[in-house]
């Protein structure tokens, strides 16, 4: 069991980046089975398969908002651009600011003809408190969706186009509040559902806002020193209730995505899943105890990420990166639009 950064690298020809979604459901799928180490290769759509009940299937159902505003400094018309992280009532978010430099706190930043936002307080790594003021009559929301973009990660290379809207966006989205995609569920389409639906495997639908403790990179070597931004999750009763229903038959949890997976085992006592909203700053690295996931479904995550650590805490450091190195081998494609894996 490791805790040196250093130890969760791997080197990624950037060919294998994923630029462009390919068509939901059609991903390839490569499964790790933890007990044997053993890998098969897969499409998506195959991973009906391998869900067998009693189980039940954990989703997120947070959607992405057009969080990437692009503005010019009233004073200077200086460029800067802010990602909205967390809303805090009344028209106040925190956002992330870039250039930092240019988002000192009186600076009001103009986004189009609809929106204006200016920095009231200043927080750290860039993290600033801004109220927004809309203008031509709309509320919030409608100025946000006229002039904001889609968050794509930086590792993306292009600018967002309309089919982002529908790609980076879950087909069961529905509460919005997310500043980037829970990928895992990206691969996922309805006829998917209904088939799991039909095979008798039961959905449980939560919540959590991917923000900025998804993301952000781990800057010290010691990755127990690494602090988690936190972020909103909500597990409905009928959720948790599902979900330790098929635990008491001894049926498997089946979670899509670590945005779950950090949800779940956040809200666990005495080996049950309590229901409720709140806010988590859980780290998984190695060494964790998980008491809810029996069985991850996962994008191929970046060097020395959080996600990364957290999955290698759930199968093994050493067999995470021996099937990274089969996928990179095998062509698979990498990050946000890329291939998934099916942990068991």
């Amino acid at each position: 069991m490791s805790t040196r950064l250093s130890d969760y690298d791997y080197n990624l020809p950037e060919e294998l980046i994923a630029q462009e979604p390919r068509p939901k459901g059609t991903s390839r799928l490569l499964v790790l089975r933890r007990a044997s180490g053993t890998l098969e290769h897969k499409v998506f759509e195959d991973i009906v398969e391998y869900l067998v009940p009693p189980c039940v299937l954990v989703i997120n159902e947070t959607k992405v908002i057009p969080a990437r505003l692009l503005g010019r400094r009233e004073d200077t018309g200086g460029k800067v651009e802010f990602l909205l992280l967390e809303e805090k009532g009344d028209g106040r978010w925190n956002v992330l600011a870039n250039p930092g430099r240019r988002a000192k706190v009186g600076v009001r930043v103009r986004f189009g003809d609809v929106l204006v936002g200016e920095v009231v307080a200043r927080g750290e790594e860039g993290i600033r408190e801004v109220v927004f003021y809309t203008e031509g009559g709309l509320d919030f929301r409608s100025a946000l969706y006229k002039v904001g973009r889609v968050p794509l990660p930086p590792y993306i290379r292009r600018e967002p186009h309309d089919g982002d809207l529908i790609h980076y966006q879950t087909v069961f989205a529905r509460k919005e509040g997310a500043v980037a995609a829970p990928t895992a569920g990206l691969h996922f389409t309805e006829q998917i559902l209904d088939m799991l639906v039909c095979k008798g495997v039961e959905i449980a639908r939560i919540v959590l806002h991917t923000g900025l403790g998804t993301f952000r990179p781990v800057k010290t070597e010691d990755i127990t020193q690494h602090k988690m931004h936190r972020e909103y999750y909500e597990i409905p009763d009928e959720s948790a209730q599902v979900i330790n229903a098929v635990k008491g038959k001894g049926g498997k949890v089946f979670v899509v995505g670590t945005t779950c997976v950090r949800a779940l085992e956040s809200s666990v006592k005495d080996g049950r899943l309590v229901p409720g909203d709140g806010w988590t700053d859980l780290f998984i690295y190695p060494g964790f105890r998980f008491q809810m996931t029996d069985a991850l479904i996962t994008n191929f995550h970046l060097p020395k990420s959080t996600l990364l650590i957290l999955v290698s805490a759930f199968a093994g450091r050493e067999l995470i990166l021996s099937a990274y190195r089969e996928a990179i081998e095998q062509g698979y494609r990498f990050f946000s639009y890329g291939d998934a894996m099916l942990i068991l």
